[in-house]
């Protein structure tokens, strides 16, 4: 299921997205990456946007924590009931 902040896969050969970073937040990475080459990558420029990215990124990690602590989860029941 795509999430409305994954980037189409010919949006990220345009924007040559490097593929490790192809993942759910990739449409946000494309306006960062563009702010940062625009501004010379000065630490202080693109700050909205980079939240923005760290947000979903954040959002991301959190997600597969929980949905990872449900594997464990079944899982231990199913060792006890076994």
């Amino acid at each position: 299921m795509a999430s409305p902040h994954t980037a189409s896969q010919e949006e990220l050969k345009v924007a040559k997205v490097p593929l490790a970073w192809r993942d759910q937040c990739s449409a946000l990475l494309i306006p960062l990456n563009t702010c940062r080459r625009k501004s010379y990558y000065l630490p202080w420029e693109c700050e909205n946007e980079r939240h923005g990215y760290e947000k979903c990124q954040y959002d991301d990690m959190m997600r597969r924590m929980k949905k990872m602590s449900k594997i464990k989860l079944q899982h231990a029941e199913e060792l006890e009931d076994a």
